[in-house]
């Protein structure tokens, strides 16, 4: 990957990460890959818990295998349409969400973003998206997602996120 798809904007008057990709699957596929343990472990993570209680414990195994757990507090889910948690303080709380619109059936945008803290290294962050829903796409796709590397992504894409926060 040479060019970010990402953006800087603002959403209720904080800056946002938002990053949007196109599916050729219905939202209800889309959302299932996104919010199901088992299909997200093909990509990012999984979690462990019970969602109605508001809380789980996700676990980014895509990162290593015995990735420690971080509470996740789910604020909004909305099937098929939106979703919103926080991450707990351990590393630094992060708002995260999605929204899934068909635009036609079987032809599904994901809007993906991050409310952004004061200070946060958006030249890390927006990379490390890129590539975690890149490998969305390929798994998504039926591929391995093993086979989107992070070397094409970070450093490549850092300048392009840093140059966006300095232009907001």
């Amino acid at each position: 990957m040479t060019e970010i798809t990402g953006n800087v904007c603002k959403i209720d008057g904080h800056p946002n990460l938002v990053i949007l990709r196109r599916f050729r699957a219905t939202a209800d596929e889309i959302w299932r890959e996104l919010t199901e343990s088992a299909r997200l472990a093909r990509w990012i993570g999984r979690w462990d818990g019970d969602p109605s209680s508001g809380h789980v414990t996700f676990y980014m195994t895509a990162e290593a295998e015995d990735a420690a757990g971080e509470e996740y507090t789910i604020l909004e889910c909305d099937r098929p349409r939106r979703f919103a948690g926080d991450t707990s303080a351990a590393g630094g709380a992060w708002h995260l969400w999605f929204e899934l619109a068909e635009e036609a059936p079987g032809d599904t945008i994901l809007t993906f973003g991050q409310r952004l803290n004061p200070g946060e290294d958006v030249g890390s962050i927006g990379p490390g998206w890129e590539y975690y829903l890149d490998r969305l796409v390929a798994a998504q796709a039926g591929l391995d997602a093993g086979t989107v590397s992070w070397d094409d992504y970070f450093p490549a894409l850092q300048p392009a996120y840093e140059r966006l926060v300095a232009a907001d």
